[in-house]
C-alpha cells in the first residue's frame, strides 16, 4: 500500500488567519498535514530568522491526520524548525505556504513571509506553493484560491519527479469572484519597485512616530509576460522563483573594470 502523502503546511499572517484555515483544508485534499505558523501576524517578515530570543512551539489543534502549532518565530523559522526538528526524520511532499492575504507577485516576492517560508522550504528539496490573493481583507473570498490552488498542487504532486529542484512557485489569485477568472498564466516577475510615504504623527507625550505606506510603481505596464498584467487581466500567475540573485548580466561588464 502506497503510504499517503505529508503536506507541510505554513503562512505569514498567523495560524488564526481565514487564509491559513483555508490553507490547511485544500492541503488535506491532497494527504496528512502538519502545519506550524506564526502566533500573531508575520508579514513582511521576507527571510527573517529569530537568533536573539527563545521560540516557543504549541500544538493547538490534533485530529485525524491533522496536527497544528503555534509558533513565537518567524514565517522561515516556521520552516527551519518543521525541518530541522519536528520532521527532521520525515519524508514531507510538498511545503504550501499561505494563502496570503494580499499579492506577493512582482517586488513584493522579496519582501513577503508567506514566500519567505515557501523559499526556505524549496531549500531542503521539498516542492514549495506560496499560495496568495490580491486582497487583503481579512475576510477576502477564498473560493477562487482554493480552486486553483488545488489545481497547481495537484500538477505539482504529479510532475514533481520530472521537475528540477530547488522548485518554488510564486502563484497569485486575482481578486474577483472564482467564476470570473480566466485560467492560468506561467509569468515572470514585473520589474517595478514601491515609493514609500512615512506620515509623521507626534504621540501624547510629544514623541514623533511615523507610519509607512506606498504604492507600487509598475516600469513595465505594457508587458504581457508579467505576474501583474495577469492579475489585472484576472488570471491566477505563476512565477518559478530561484534564490540564486547573481545579476549574470553584469558579470561581463563588470569583469572589464574590476
Amino acid at each position: 500500500m502506497k503510504p499517503k502523502r505529508l503536506i507541510f503546511v505554513t503562512n505569514d499572517d498567523g495560524y488564526t488567519s481565514k487564509g491559513f484555515r483555508a490553507a490547511v483544508n485544500l492541503a488535506r485534499e491532497f494527504g496528512d498535514v502538519i502545519a506550524i505558523a506564526p502566533d500573531r501576524v508575520q508579514s513582511g517578515m521576507s527571510q527573517a530568522i529569530t537568533i536573539t530570543a527563545p521560540l516557543f512551539l504549541r500544538k493547538v489543534e490534533e485530529g485525524e491526520g491533522l496536527t497544528i502549532y503555534a509558533f513565537s518565530g518567524t514565517p522561515v523559522d516556521c520552516s527551519k524548525v518543521a525541518f530541522d526538528h519536528l520532521l527532521r526524520e520525515t519524508k514531507v511532499d510538498l511545503v504550501l505556504s499561505g494563502i496570503n492575504h494580499g499579492s506577493n507577485a512582482a517586488i513584493n516576492v522579496m519582501y513577503s513571509g508567506t514566500m519567505g517560508a515557501a523559499i526556505e522550504g524549496s531549500l531542503y528539496g521539498v516542492p514549495s506553493i506560496g499560495l496568495s490573493i490580491d486582497d487583503h481583507d481579512a475576510d477576502a473570498d477564498f473560493e477562487g484560491a482554493v480552486e486553483y490552488g488545488r489545481v497547481v498542487v495537484r500538477q505539482v504532486l504529479e510532475a514533481q519527479e520530472h521537475l528540477p529542484r530547488p522548485l518554488c512557485l510564486n502563484v497569485n489569485v486575482p481578486r474577483c469572484a472564482a467564476s470570473e477568472i480566466q485560467g492560468i498564466r506561467l509569468c515572470r516577475q514585473t520589474r517595478g519597485f514601491w515609493r514609500e510615504e512615512f506620515y509623521k504623527r507626534t504621540d501624547p507625550h510629544g514623541r514623533d512616530y511615523y507610519w509607512l505606506t506606498g504604492a507600487f510603481q509598475n516600469i513595465e505596464p505594457e508587458a504581457e509576460d508579467t505576474d501583474e498584467w495577469a492579475l489585472a487581466h484576472r488570471y491566477v500567475s505563476v512565477v518559478p522563483v530561484q534564490t540564486d540573485m547573481t545579476d549574470y548580466r553584469q558579470l561581463k561588464a563588470l569583469g572589464e573594470v574590476l
